[in-house]
């Protein structure tokens, strides 16, 4: 194997350095699917975030979804919030491949750099 295709071979290898891609609600939806419409580029170093929460008053029951980019600090938080007479219990879980936060809990995982590191290999052993 020459130098240059050990060369490319190495650049398919790398991770690409694309901005990461979450699901994002303009305002907090009554349902989970109402998100999926809004895709958007994060700022460097943010993660996917997908939040539930459930408000309650009396028999009173409503539960809001939201989905955004979000800094790390905000991954994993769990804790109640009372607003509008309605106390809410809130759970946000972060992900980080691109449109992980979708209405699925666990993404299937995005192949990025790797489907190109085989183009190359595959052209090597056939050629």
């Amino acid at each position: 194997m020459s130098h240059p295709q050990l060369f490319l071979l190495f650049l398919c290898c790398l991770p690409l350095a694309a901005p990461l891609c979450c699901y994002t609600c303009v305002f907090p939806a009554i349902s989970p699917m109402d998100c999926l419409k809004f895709p958007q580029e994060c700022p460097a170093g943010q993660r996917c975030l997908a939040s539930t929460a459930v408000g309650t008053r009396g028999s009173l029951r409503l539960v809001l979804y939201e989905k955004s980019c979000a800094i790390p600090s905000q991954c994993g938080l769990s804790g109640e919030k009372h607003t509008a007479g309605l106390n809410f219990t809130y759970h946000n879980n972060c992900c980080d491949t691109d449109l992980c936060n979708g209405a699925m809990a666990h993404a299937a995982p995005v192949w990025r750099g790797s489907a190109l590191c085989i183009l190359p290999i595959l052209s090597l052993i056939q050629g």
